[in-house]
């Protein structure tokens, strides 16, 4: 499992993906985006972005758009897409990353603090409004990291070494049924077969 920058071809599976998880895809640029991938199968786990907001004020850097497929969760992959944005962060020069989300527990075991939205520069707060009000994410509080302080947890290093997709429930492509003797009227205390002794 590995985290790299998305791909141009990408566009349409990331387009599908933040529109299946319901996320902000306003001024959408494949280049922004980070994908998590299986090695060996190419299989896509997850995917996230990094959004710059340029203003009179200065700039200022957001992720969003953060998704972890369902048989991907739990195994460090959303952790890994996390650490990969905030290098591009730091690579671009921001001491600090702006995340608005209501999973703040999720986001404050990487070093992300909650902040009061008053203490918010101005265009950070005027976007924790719009967060709110149109994605779906009216509980969604904010939270700040320094680019120094972010860390992913041991645990989540190393579930993220042996990450492999599971099941969903109700999902048993590729398995075959177990077949019972009560599945075909046979009582099977009953039952005598041609071959036993």
């Amino acid at each position: 499992m590995y985290v790299r920058d998305a791909k141009k071809r990408e566009e349409v599976w990331l387009l599908d993906s933040i529109e299946a998880f319901d996320l902000d895809d306003a001024a959408f640029r494949s280049r922004d985006y980070v994908v998590a991938i299986e090695e060996t199968s190419g299989e896509k786990a997850g995917f996230g972005r990094i959004r710059v907001h340029t203003t009179d004020d200065g700039e200022f850097c957001e992720l969003t758009s953060v998704g972890v497929l369902p048989a991907w969760r739990g195994q460090g992959v959303g952790a890994h897409v996390l650490e990969r944005l905030l290098e591009h962060a730091r690579d671009e020069g921001f001491e600090r990353v702006f995340l608005f989300t209501d999973a703040a527990d999720y986001a404050t075991q990487f070093g992300f603090d909650p902040i009061e939205s008053s203490d918010l520069p101005g265009p950070m707060a005027d976007r924790l409004e719009t967060v709110r009000a149109t994605e779906g994410e009216g509980d969604a509080v904010s939270l700040v990291v320094s680019v120094d302080e972010f860390a992913v947890p041991d645990r989540l290093r190393d579930r993220f070494k042996d990450a492999a997709p599971r099941e969903e429930e109700g999902d048993h492509a590729g398995t075959e049924p177990t077949e019972r003797p009560e599945d075909f009227g046979i009582d099977p205390d009953e039952a005598t077969y041609k071959y036993d002794v």
